[in-house]
């Protein structure tokens, strides 16, 4: 298995960027995770989706950490300062979804707040459903569960149909350019955000991760994108007596704020607070909102 280990100077100086690094071992792959606040503090794990990394979680780490919350986010393998395995065939769902219950074991976590956006929902709501005892409370930020009646927009439809032929794409997966052009709120430096999210990927080598996200969307892949799976945690997740916060960005064209009220209205006792003229990347568009949510969600309040 051919690997690839992003330079770490690549990860120098970024900006609106400075959180210590750590690593820990899957399978003889090195997963890089970020590990901030006291370590006695009530575990709060942030996961992110395609075609970021955990630098997405780095406007609102501070305020939860200041808060005495132990916030962890991780890099899927393919994704930020985690190793890059070449073959794009590695990569489908379940073994994101393995990587993350080894961190879970690995790190000991339990009392968990989740906190997941995009394709960290599918990964990070099976480990809730597989092992509700080490989950205190889940979030759900710009994310779905694949299952029977999901429409997937025409949105979702073109995003899979422009980054699996190379050639819509200008011949790569433009990490930061798509981050970057999907901001919503005014306010921005595009520049910035586009090196944070090219930073992991010297060269179109690197990228096996973020080419394979879109190709295994369940309703084109179900095997590769474990759509049976989902369907069954989505069925499981009004019963896992645990409470559950939807936070959406309203302005997002691929998870939208109609779905978020349909999912909320099928989970008993959910909340949902609408985080006004955000997109799909919420974290970066919005990390002060979304931070004041969590804090409020997780108080109580």
């Amino acid at each position: 298995m051919d690997i690839l280990r992003t330079p770490d100077e690549r990860f120098a100086d970024l900006p609106g960027f400075a959180l210590a690094p750590h690593y820990l071992d899957w399978n003889g792959l090195r997963v890089h995770y970020l590990d901030e606040g006291p370590r006695d503090g009530q575990p709060l794990l942030l996961l992110h989706g395609e075609p970021t990394w955990s630098a997405l979680y780095a406007g609102v780490i501070p305020r939860l950490r200041a808060a005495g919350y132990r916030c962890i986010a991780y890099d899927h393998i393919g994704f930020g300062r985690s190793d890059k395995v070449v073959d794009d065939a590695w990569y489908v769902a379940e073994r994101h979804i393995e990587c993350c219950a080894h961190m879970i074991r690995s790190l000991g976590l339990r009392e968990i707040a989740l906190v997941v956006q995009d394709w960290g929902g599918p990964i990070g709501l099976r480990q809730a459903v597989d092992m509700p005892d080490r989950f205190a409370r889940l979030f759900l930020a710009n994310t779905w569960l694949h299952h029977e009646g999901f429409v997937y927009t025409p949105m979702i439809r073109g995003w899979r149909d422009a980054a699996t032929d190379p050639a819509k794409m200008g011949g790569d997966m433009p990490c930061g350019r798509v981050v970057a052009g999907t901001l919503q709120r005014p306010g921005h430096d595009p520049a910035a955000v586009q090196a944070l999210y090219d930073a992991p990927f010297p060269d179109v080598r690197y990228k096996a991760g973020p080419r394979r996200f879109p190709w295994f969307l369940p309703y084109a892949e179900p095997e590769a994108g474990n759509a049976a799976d989902q369907q069954r945690c989505f069925e499981a997740l009004p019963k896992l007596g645990l409470p559950i916060h939807l936070a959406f960005g309203d302005a997002d064209p691929i998870f939208s704020w109609e779905w978020a009220e349909r999912w909320a209205a099928g989970l008993p006792g959910a909340t949902l607070d609408r985080i006004a003229g955000a997109g799909h990347f919420v974290q970066q568009d919005a990390p002060g909102d979304l931070a004041t949510v969590l804090l409020a969600r997780l108080s109580g309040h």
